[in-house]
C-alpha cells in the first residue's frame, strides 16, 4: 500500500456475519418491526416482496435490536412488553413461496397472502392452530394441501382465482369454518364430505366447472348464502332442508327445471341466464319471504303463475325473455318497487307506459283489473296499504312538518304528499317504517327541506337525497347503507349527518368534501380505516362519533383536528390510545395522538 493512499474501511466483523446468497433477502424497516412487536400486527401489503423477509418469520423468536442498549424501566417503549404477532398482511406482492419457518408464528389469527404468485403451500402451515382467517385468493395454486384440514380453528378460507381442480375430502375437518370461497377456479366436483362443514354460513363456488352438487349439501343447516353461478348445472338436488338459506345465486348455468322444494326462507333468488321455461319455475309458488327474484334471459313465454302470489317481492327481473302479455295481478304486489321487462315482445303494453317506471306501470295494471272486472271491488288483501291514520294538518300548515313515522309501512302513500302539496315543507319525518329507497316525491319539497329523518328503515340507496341543496340535518341511522352517492358533495349546507347502525366499511369519501359538516355520527358500523388528511379539510367539524367500529389503528394525524370538541372512539379493536387515555376526554386523546406523529411526517 502506498503511503499516500487512503486505506479502505475494514469490516472487522465480516467473518461473523452470515453470507447472503445470490438472491438478496428482503428487508423490513426497523420501525415497522418495532411497531409490530407492540401491536401484534404487521402490514406489508404492496411492497414488491418476492420472499417473506426472514425477520418476519422470527419476529416472535429473536430479541429486538433495542434489547442490547435499551434497558431503562422508564423508557416509553419497553421492548420486553411486546405482543405476539396475530395479524400478518402480505397481500399484493410477488411472493413465490412460503417457508416452513411460518411455524415460528404460532399465535397468528389472520394471514393474508392474496394477490401473490404462490403455487404451493408448506406443510408447516398446518401447525398454525390458532389461525382464524386465511386469505389465499389470486395466486397460482393448483392444489389445496391436506394440511389445511389441520387448521381446526379456521373460520374464513378464501381461495378464489387460483387454478384448483379439486379440494381434499379432509376439508370437512374444518368444523368451525363459517366462510368458504373457492370461486373462479377449475373445480369439476366438490368433495362428498362438504356437508361436514357444519358451521358454514357462506359458500361461494361460482365460476367453476361443476355439473352437479355433492350429496350431503342438505346437512349445511346454518348456510345463509350459496353462490353456484356460472357453472354447468343442469339440475339441483332437494335443498329444502336448508332452512336458514336466504340468498341463492344460480346465474349462468344450464338449468331447465327447479326442484319441487326450495329452501323455505329464501329472500333472494337469482336464476338469470339459464334455460328455464314457465313450467320449470312453478315451484316458486308459496315462498312467503321472497324479496328479490331474477329470471332474466331464460325461455319464459309467460309470467309464471305463482309470481303474482309472492306478496313480499320488492324486485322482479323478467328482462330478455319471450313474454308477450303481463297479468294485471302483478299490479297487486304491495311491496314491488322494481319491475324489469325490457327485451320482451309485450303486445298489450304501450311503450310510453313501460318508460314511465315501475310505479306507473303497476298503477296501470291495477286499472286493468278494474276494467276487466266491472262492479267487483279489488280484494283488499291485494292492495295492502300502510296504516291510514290521519295526518296532522296543523303540523303541515303551521310547523311546515310532514310526518309519517312509526307506521311500519313499506312505502309512503300518495295522499301523504298530496296533503302537503304547495306547502314549503321544511321538516320530514319518515322514520320507523320499512322503506327500502327514498321516496321520489320528496323532490317536490327539494327547495325548502332543511331537515330529513329517515332513520329506522331499510334503505340501501340514497341518491334522491343529493337534490336537497338546503338540507342542514340528515338522519339515516339504522338502515342498510354501505355507500353514499358521490353527488352528495352538492349538499354544501349540511351540518349534521347521523349514519349509526348501517353497513359502512370505510368512512364515506364524499363526507370529506362537505366542509360545512359540524357533526358526523358513524358509530356501530364496520369502518376499518380513516383518512386524517380528509378530516382536516372539515374545518367546522366539532363532533365525530366512530364508536363500535373495526378500527385497528387510529392515525396519529387525527390529533391535528384541533377543532374537535367531541371524539368518540370506544368499542374499536385498536391498542392505542389505551382505554385510560380515552377516559380522559377528547382533548387528552388529541394531545396523545399529536405526540405520536413522526417529526418528519405531516398530514
Amino acid at each position: 500500500m502506498n503511503r499516500g493512499s487512503r486505506p479502505g474501511k475494514v469490516d472487522s466483523l465480516a467473518g461473523f456475519r452470515p453470507q447472503r446468497g445470490r438472491e438478496e433477502e428482503p428487508e423490513v424497516p426497523a420501525g415497522l418491526l418495532r411497531e409490530a412487536r407492540r401491536s401484534g400486527q404487521l402490514n406489508l401489503t404492496g411492497r414488491g416482496l418476492k420472499l417473506v423477509p426472514p425477520d418476519v418469520y422470527r419476529l416472535d423468536v429473536d430479541a429486538p435490536p433495542e434489547s442490547r442498549h435499551d434497558v431503562s424501566f422508564g423508557a416509553s417503549d419497553r421492548w420486553w412488553e411486546r405482543s405476539e404477532l396475530t395479524k400478518l398482511l402480505l397481500s399484493s406482492n410477488q411472493i413465490t413461496r412460503l417457508d416452513d419457518d411460518i411455524r415460528l408464528l404460532p399465535a397468528l389469527l389472520t394471514l393474508d397472502l392474496h394477490d401473490n404468485q404462490l403455487d404451493s403451500l408448506p406443510a408447516a402451515l398446518g401447525e398454525l392452530q390458532q389461525l382464524r382467517q386465511l386469505r389465499l385468493s389470486q395466486n397460482h395454486l393448483s392444489l389445496a394441501p391436506v394440511q389445511l384440514s389441520s387448521l381446526v380453528n379456521l373460520q374464513t378460507l378464501t381461495l378464489q382465482k387460483n387454478r384448483l381442480e379439486s379440494l381434499p375430502e379432509e376439508l370437512a375437518k374444518l368444523t368451525r369454518l363459517t366462510h368458504l370461497d373457492v370461486s373462479y377456479n377449475l373445480l369439476g366436483a366438490l368433495p362428498s364430505s362438504l356437508g361436514g362443514l357444519e358451521s358454514l354460513l357462506d359458500l361461494n363456488v361460482s365460476q367453476n366447472r361443476l355439473s352437479r352438487l355433492p350429496p350431503g349439501m342438505d346437512r349445511l343447516l346454518l348456510l345463509r348464502s350459496l353462490d353456484i353461478s356460472e357453472n354447468l348445472l343442469e339440475e339441483l338436488p332437494d335443498l329444502s332442508a336448508l332452512t336458514q338459506l336466504e340468498t341463492l345465486h344460480l346465474r349462468r348455468n344450464k338449468l331447465r327445471l327447479l326442484p319441487r322444494l326450495l329452501p323455505p326462507n329464501l329472500k333472494e333468488l337469482y336464476l338469470g341466464n339459464n334455460q328455464l321455461d314457465s313450467e320449470g319455475v312453478e315451484p316458486l309458488s308459496g315462498h312467503a319471504h321472497l324479496s328479490v327474484l331474477e329470471l332474466r334471459a331464460n325461455r319464459l313465454t309467460s309470467v309464471p303463475a305463482g309470481v303474482s302470489a309472492l306478496h313480499t317481492l320488492t324486485r322482479l327481473d323478467l328482462a330478455n325473455n319471450d313474454i308477450s302479455t303481463l297479468p294485471p295481478a302483478i299490479g297487486l304486489l304491495p311491496d314491488l318497487k322494481v319491475l324489469l321487462l325490457e327485451g320482451n315482445p309485450l303486445r298489450r303494453l304501450r311503450r310510453d307506459i313501460l318508460t314511465k317506471g315501475t310505479e306507473e306501470l303497476l298503477k296501470y295494471l291495477r286499472g286493468r283489473i278494474e276494467l276487466d272486472s266491472p262492479g267487483e271491488p279489488a280484494e283488499p288483501s291485494g292492495l295492502r296499504l300502510p296504516s291510514d291514520e290521519p295526518l296532522n294538518p296543523e303540523g303541515i300548515r303551521t310547523l311546515k312538518l310532514l310526518e309519517f313515522s312509526d307506521r311500519k309501512a313499506s312505502c309512503v302513500p300518495e295522499h301523504v304528499f298530496t296533503a302537503a302539496a304547495g306547502r314549503n315543507i321544511t321538516t320530514v319525518n319518515f322514520s320507523k317504517n320499512q322503506l327500502t329507497c327514498v321516496p321520489e316525491r320528496l323532490l317536490e319539497f327539494s327547495s325548502s327541506l332543511i331537515d330529513i329523518n329517515l332513520s329506522f328503515n331499510r334503505l340501501t340507496c340514497s341518491e334522491v337525497l343529493c337534490s336537497f341543496l338546503q338540507l342542514t340535518h340528515l338522519d339515516l341511522r339504522s338502515n342498510q347503507l354501505s355507500v353514499l352517492p358521490p353527488d352528495m358533495k352538492n349538499l354544501n349546507k349540511l351540518s349534521c349527518i347521523n349514519l349509526q347502525f348501517n353497513r359502512f366499511r370505510t368512512f364515506p369519501e364524499v363526507l370529506y368534501l362537505l366542509d360545512s359538516l359540524e357533526t358526523v355520527v358513524l358509530g356501530n358500523n364496520q369502518v376499518q380505516v380513516l383518512d386524517p388528511a380528509g378530516l382536516l379539510k372539515l374545518v367546522k367539524l366539532n363532533s365525530l362519533d366512530l364508536s363500535n367500529n373495526d378500527l385497528d389503528r387510529v392515525p396519529p394525524e387525527l390529533g391535528l383536528c384541533t377543532g374537535l370538541r367531541s371524539l368518540v372512539l370506544d368499542g374499536n379493536p385498536f391498542r392505542t390510545p389505551r382505554a385510560a387515555t380515552l377516559a380522559k376526554g377528547t382533548e387528552s386523546v388529541l394531545e396523545f395522538l399529536r405526540s405520536r406523529i413522526p417529526d418528519n411526517k405531516t398530514c
